[in-house]
């Protein structure tokens, strides 16, 4: 029996915060020689930030990168430590890990395959490091280090790198590692947060232990590090195929550790019994750093990992919708330095889901930290540090406004009122009907008409959302505190939306999520909520009624769906036409299998219909607030789907939908 012990740490780091990025590694290099590891996996590009963007481009980020990486070297006595970091080599960058053996900068492990999907775009700012390939790297004091395809030697063990997107490719690194007889894996990560994704990083994880014979370890970031991206935190150690230890995602401490120990005989065992396991005995020294390095005997300890009931939930994607968000609003509003959040709260679906969203962020976070702890982190709001429960902290960090126009109803005033008073935000109530007449009156002087709903009915529903703005952005502004925009995924692919109205605000924490789903979320919080977690009744209010903007006179009627089309087929138009990339044809004849009660002329002219309001809105969606990514097909021209501004607007495929139409109907 080899016996050592390996940690994995997460962190919540920031772009170029170089103080504290540092304060963050070395509590987090302490608490693992406080578990008794001996080697500590630190997430990807921890020492800038993973966020950095184009300042990855700045000679002077990877020089102080390099100064930092020296310091913290002299706190990695007595470990084999991991730092992420980027690299200047040959007038180009490359995202690298550094070892460190016990306080000696012994090299780099590059990372070979570039994320360049969606939230990603490495390849804009690194390059990929060739397979099997070394360099000399040299500092401006004169020190020479190796860099590449490196397995290193420390005391005897062998350890290689996957980087993140390495173990996601088809000929991910471990295949080699293990034919150079590698004994542990380290990987550095910062994998982006969406649903249902960390299921997949476990199975390559749990498989990389077993097919590589390996003992495996992972770190992620934590958190929203630089605005739109959320990382879970995860860590996990796995070896022979099985988990060691893993953590609790979505923490809101500044870092995390786990650590187990791993029979290193283990693998020794699995890989000589395995026929097709062939060592590299040409490759297997070469590019292999060595080091010396004392292991410390240890006793067995118990196996064991911890675990969390509400992963296992049925309903895991509410589950974690309930968790990611509320974290990254925290991270946003302690980074942003703002002083709250303001929601013009109209009483529907939308604006009340952020204020839900605010409260699980109170409570999860007071939870964790203790009120105590979670005051310090926002230790320049004032009203927050006299906050003494749950109450009166709430009061301090959301102020919620009803905005009633002469269209507003009583139901929507009642249910804001209800919602606020339930959640603990300071509430107030606006008329905007006052203003909403001057404009009237303005425009009707200026153009020699009176503006009738028959003829001006968009702009006369558009002037009641816009009004609604100047006055909800004076209370942000005079409190310092950030405006949240209301708007989400579904109003988004079709431009239902007012902008420079409804879409005002500095953040728009749901625009990735589609009605429907916002709406069953909602209804889950009423009736269930998180596990461990009370639901909220009051939720009843909102979820009774159909959603509506409540912008014409109230006897028209008025609802989404009716002006746009059931929600449910919006959705799954989008998903057909912009996540998977079909035609307008083939998304009906999709929607024709799918949707069987609607006829097919209905059908027809509701795909139509998408297809123009989608190039018609792309403009609007390059505006909206910066948003939280949430998952891989959403619409955020900024981090996942590009489209143009100006297109023809599938003049032809629309023309043959409506010939197909009209022959099959």
């Amino acid at each position: 029996m080899k016996l050592i012990k390996v940690a994995a740490a997460v962190l919540n780091q920031t772009p170029l915060d170089w103080t504290g990025n540092a304060s963050r590694i070395r509590a987090a290099l302490a608490e693992a020689r406080r578990q008794g590891a001996s080697v500590v996996c630190l997430p990807e590009l921890c020492l800038t930030g993973y966020g950095c963007e184009d300042a990855f481009h700045a000679p002077g980020v990877a020089r102080r990168a390099w100064e930092l990486l020296h310091e913290l070297a002299a706190d990695t006595r007595g470990l084999i430590v991991s730092i992420g970091l980027p690299v200047q080599h040959l007038r180009a960058v490359y995202n690298m890990a550094a070892l460190i053996v016990d306080g000696r900068i012994v090299g780099f492990a590059a990372k070979r395959h570039l994320a360049g999907d969606g939230v990603h775009y490495e390849p804009r700012w690194f390059k990929a490091w060739p397979a099997g390939k070394t360099a000399l790297l040299t500092d401006d004091s004169g020190r020479a280090y190796m860099a590449g395809d490196l397995v290193f030697d420390a005391g005897g063990v062998r350890i290689g790198f996957e980087i993140c997107e390495d173990a996601w490719a088809a000929d991910r690194p471990g295949i080699s590692l293990s034919r150079r007889g590698v004994d542990v894996i380290l990987n550095p990560s910062a994998s982006h947060f969406a649903f249902g994704k960390n299921a997949v990083r476990q199975k390559f994880i749990l498989e990389g232990s077993r097919a590589f014979n390996a003992a495996y370890v992972y770190a992620n970031l934590l958190g929203n590090e630089s605005g739109r991206v959320i990382f879970d935190g995860e860590a996990m150690i796995a070896s022979g195929g099985k988990l060691a230890a893993t953590i609790e995602r979505f923490s809101y401490q500044d870092f995390g550790v786990i650590s187990a120990q791993v029979d290193l005989d283990h693998g020794l065992v699995s890989q000589s019994r395995n026929f097709s396991a062939v060592p590299d005995l040409e490759g297997m020294d070469a590019a292999c750093l060595t080091a010396p390095f004392d292991w410390p005997a240890l006793d067995p300890e118990p196996a064991g990992r911890a675990a969390e009931p509400w992963e296992a939930a049925p309903d895991l994607k509410l589950e974690e919708f309930s968790r990611a968000v509320p974290l990254a609003l925290f991270d946003y509003l302690r980074k942003s330095r703002s002083r709250g959040f303001v929601v013009s709260l109209s009483g529907g679906a939308d604006s009340t889901s952020l204020v839900v969203l605010i409260r699980l962020m109170i409570e999860l976070g007071t939870e964790e930290l203790g009120l105590e702890g979670f005051q310090k982190k926002l230790a320049w709001h004032a009203e927050v540090q006299k906050a003494t429960d749950l109450a009166s902290l709430t009061r301090a960090l959301l102020t919620t406004a009803y905005q009633a126009s002469g269209n507003s109803g009583g139901v929507t005033r009642d249910a804001a009122k209800g919602v606020a008073e339930a959640i603990g935000a300071h509430h107030m109530e606006f008329d905007i009907s006052g203003l909403v007449a001057g404009y009237t009156a303005m425009v009707e002087g200026g153009i020699g008409r009176a503006l009738t709903w028959e003829r001006d009915d968009v702009t006369l529903q558009n002037i009641q959302a816009r009004v609604r703005s100047p006055g909800i952005w004076m209370v942000a502004n005079l409190q310092g505190a950030l405006l949240l925009s209301t708007s989400n995924r579904s109003e988004a692919a079709v431009g239902y939306a007012t902008m420079d109205g409804d879409t005002s605000g500095g953040l728009s924490p749901i625009s990735g999520i589609d009605k429907a789903w916002l709406r069953e979320w909602l209804r889950w919080m009423e009736h269930h909520g998180p596990a461990e977690r009370h639901p909220l009744p009051v939720l009843g209010l909102v979820n009774v009624q159909a959603p509506t903007a409540e912008l014409r006179p109230p006897g028209s009627h008025q609802t989404d769906e009716s002006d746009l089309m059931p929600y449910p087929l919006l959705d799954a138009i989008e998903r057909a036409a912009i996540r998977d990339k079909y035609m307008p044809l083939e998304v009906l004849r999709q929607m024709r299998l799918r949707f069987p009660q609607y006829g097919l002329p209905q059908l027809s002219g509701w795909v139509e219909r998408f297809f123009q309001l989608w190039c018609r809105n792309q403009w609007k969606r390059e505006r909206y607030a910066p948003g939280f990514h949430l998952d891989d097909e959403n619409l955020d021209p900024k981090t996942w789907c590009r489209f143009p501004i100006l297109s023809s607007g599938f003049e032809v495929e629309l023309a043959e939908m409506r010939t197909w139409t009209r022959e099959n109907s």
